[in-house]
């Protein structure tokens, strides 16, 4: 799948439930996801960013959660 066409996706998955994303947020979703498989194990990877959404859906913004996602990330890898 290209770049263009995740973003496509991300956009209309979105819409599909009320919610609007900002440019930008699809790779910082996948970058936490990344990390979060390599540093912990695959499975890690949709339940952090599952995680991420609702601190979002709490009023973090998406910069702030990845940012404390992936400081526990590393507590866990040192």
């Amino acid at each position: 799948m290209e770049p263009s066409e995740l973003d496509d996706w991300a956009a209309e998955a979105a819409a599909a439930v009320g919610v609007s994303i900002q440019p930008g947020d699809v790779a910082a979703v996948l970058d936490l996801a990344r990390d979060a498989a390599h540093g912990i194990t695959r499975p890690a990877a949709p339940l952090t960013t599952f995680i991420a959404g609702i601190a979002v859906g709490r009023g973090q913004s998406l910069a702030e959660a990845a940012a404390a996602l992936t400081a526990a990330i590393e507590r866990r890898t040192q």
